[in-house]
């Protein structure tokens, strides 16, 4: 039997994240060949995560990574079996890892792309582990990408804030409401940005609702009171209508336009993505 040196299996480990005694078994498989081991242990961990793919993975975290330059930004959500791992370390730094590589990937994408990965760190950790989605955000012209995380890890919101100025693109200002609206975002959870964005099929749903409840009204007044009501409908549901949530007083779109004046600048929130964990 090949002679296995405590290198050649901390070199193994260091590539695959597995242990160290599955890395020595693999490496006296292979004859001490590292590629041939590395394949092995990938054989094997697509194995193992076969096995766990049909229990329920219910848990888990959301991580936002935002580039150094501030020009691109991932959002991903990971899933896991229980609260335990969610709040385990390695299972942390793994989503982290995994938001950082979402850098690179459009939509998508990142579970093809790290299925191998994936698959070592549920031979590792012994649990279903799923790269539930992913969305990259690269600027669109002028602005910032706001980011806010919610209930340690539950919820995660990423938002494009968009301006005219470039010099206003790393102001604290533009910078600093980026996070309020991302955090409006967490806590209100708009289906929309703006009332053409919504699903129309939700609208006549409601439409339907307000009828009903309007029936035996005068014929005349009907068209006003549902009117009325989805106006209402329209400022719970569209973001730049919602009343900001720490100060309910101004729409969001007001917020907006109150940091373009002070900045001498238009300022827009050009979309935004909101993931909850289970939702």
């Amino acid at each position: 039997m090949t002679a296995i040196t405590a290198k050649q299996v901390k070199e193994l480990r260091d590539i695959t994240n597995v242990g160290m005694m599955e890395c020595k078994k693999a490496l006296q498989e292979s004859g001490g060949d590292i590629d041939a081991a590395v394949k092995l242990l990938r054989e094997r961990g697509m194995a193992v995560a076969a096995k766990k793919a049909d229990r329920e993975a219910k848990e888990g975290l959301v991580e936002i990574v935002v580039s150094e330059d501030g020009k691109t930004g991932s959002l991903v959500e990971i899933n896991c079996e229980t609260d335990f791992v969610a709040k385990n370390e390695n299972f942390q730094a793994f989503v982290k890892e995994m938001a950082t590589k979402g850098l690179e990937h459009a939509d998508g994408e990142l579970a093809t792309a790290e299925k191998d990965n994936l698959a070592f760190k549920v031979s590792e950790i012994g649990e279903n582990l799923i790269i539930q989605r992913n969305t990259r955000y690269e600027l669109q012209g002028a602005g910032a990408i706001g980011r806010y995380i919610h209930l340690n890890g539950k919820v995660g919101v990423m938002v494009e804030i968009g301006c005219e100025n470039d010099a206003n693109t790393a102001s604290d200002a533009l910078v600093e409401l980026g996070k309020e609206v991302s955090l409006h975002i967490a806590a209100a959870s708009p289906n929309a940005l703006t009332r053409d964005e919504l699903d129309p099929e939700l609208v006549e749903s409601e439409k339907s609702v307000f009828a009903k409840q309007v029936e035996g009204k005068p014929e005349h007044i009907i068209d006003k009171i549902i009117g009325g009501k989805l106006e209402k409908f329209y400022s719970q549901v569209v973001l730049l209508e919602q009343g900001f949530v720490k100060d309910p007083d101004i729409t969001v779109k007001d917020l907006l336009d109150k940091t373009g004046k002070d900045l001498g600048d238009t300022v827009t929130v050009r979309r935004y993505s909101r993931f909850q964990i289970g939702g």
